[in-house]
């Protein structure tokens, strides 16, 4: 529930939320879901409830501080209507315009508010939006499948195609079972070289918990093989270094929060 100009605590404590993912690089999740990425095709449903993320403060952080267009452009779609009738929100979709890294976030926000915000200008924002998502993650997959073509040919560097495979699958806001069914694609390849499958898995803790989850279950459920059995002997290290890391920071955080004692004199 929104206050009375607007904001709510929950909206605030969402932006805080989303504020630190973009400093950790986490991905963030659908409400209620951590098992779902939130995507642009999320924001831009107005059909679909987003509960705190439906509050003008996280979606004006979006719209400002998404690395990627398409998110950044769906939510300040968002955005537009509930800023009509709120001058304390008007503000705020000013202020995203002016310091939004999107050109075209910019371009839109500056439409809509020159049409005083009418809904026949927000229906076409959110039209060339959704039009501007589809085309964006068509030049993703045709992108993904160039860098692939060009490794199976020869033609580029292994190093050069994970780097370049991450930043796509990331930049594409990819769901996590697309990414998960491309990563394991490649890990239970025959014609994909051992050492390309092992830089992928360097970069494993990467990926969303729910994309890494899959990538287990699929390696484990693979057919046993020489190669297979490598894999799985990998990834069961990682998983419990990792788990490790988890429990030396938690006691370390304990240890922190424990009452010093002055002892008696």
């Amino acid at each position: 529930m929104s206050g009375q100009y607007g904001i709510s605590k929950a909206g605030i404590d969402v932006a805080k939320h989303v504020k630190e993912s973009y400093r950790t690089g986490e991905p963030i999740c659908v409400p209620g879901n951590p098992a779902r990425i939130l995507l642009p095709e999320h924001l831009i449903n107005i059909d679909l409830d987003l509960t705190e993320f439906e509050d003008p403060l996280p979606l004006a952080l979006m719209a400002t501080r998404d690395p990627e267009s398409p998110m950044a452009l769906a939510a300040a779609t968002r955005l537009s209507p509930k800023a009509e009738n709120q001058k304390l929100i008007k503000g705020v979709f000013a202020l995203v315009g002016e310091s939004t890294r999107h050109p075209l976030v910019k371009r839109s926000i500056d439409l809509i508010t020159e049409n005083d915000f009418s809904p026949k200008a927000i229906a076409f924002v959110r039209t060339r939006t959704s039009q501007f998502i589809v085309e964006t993650r068509r030049q993703y997959a045709h992108a993904l499948k160039a860098i692939l073509r060009a490794l199976l040919d020869g033609d580029m560097a292994p190093s050069d195609f994970v780097r370049q495979f991450i930043e796509l699958t990331e930049a594409g806001n990819l769901q996590s079972d697309v990414r998960q069914r491309l990563v394991t694609t490649l890990l239970l390849s025959e014609t994909v070289r051992p050492g390309i499958k092992f830089l992928m898995l360097e970069h494993f803790n990467s990926f969303p918990l729910p994309t890494r989850e899959g990538i287990i279950r699929a390696v484990a459920g693979a057919a046993e093989s020489r190669h297979i059995d490598v894999l799985k002997e990998e990834l069961r290290w990682i998983v419990a270094h990792d788990k490790q890391k988890r429990m030396v920071v938690k006691r370390t955080a304990q240890r922190m929060s424990m009452p010093v004692s002055d002892g008696v004199h």
